[in-house]
């Protein structure tokens, strides 16, 4: 049984957007922005090198997951505002 609070706090909750192709290319813009800026910390190389790019594998996966927090941040907060 749903407790009455979490009813009380899902009546609160904005909606959220389905997927679609805009809410894909939000994602990958602010990950691929976020993987630019990884490049620029401190220590970027520590651990397995990738053959490609100048970072290593942990720092892209890193990269990756805030570029994720950042797009879904994004694309909430747009859909908050109604333009998405």
């Amino acid at each position: 049984m749903i407790s009455s609070i979490l009813l009380a706090a899902a009546a609160t909750v904005p909606a959220t957007p389905a997927w679609n192709p805009t809410v894909g290319i939000i994602i990958s813009i602010s990950s691929l922005v976020v993987l630019l800026l990884s490049t620029r910390i401190e220590k970027p190389l520590v651990g397995p090198k990738l053959p490609i790019l100048p970072v290593s594998i942990p720092t892209f996966v890193g990269a990756m997951a805030f570029g994720h927090i950042i797009g879904i941040g994004i694309v909430l907060g747009l859909t908050n505002i109604g333009r998405l």
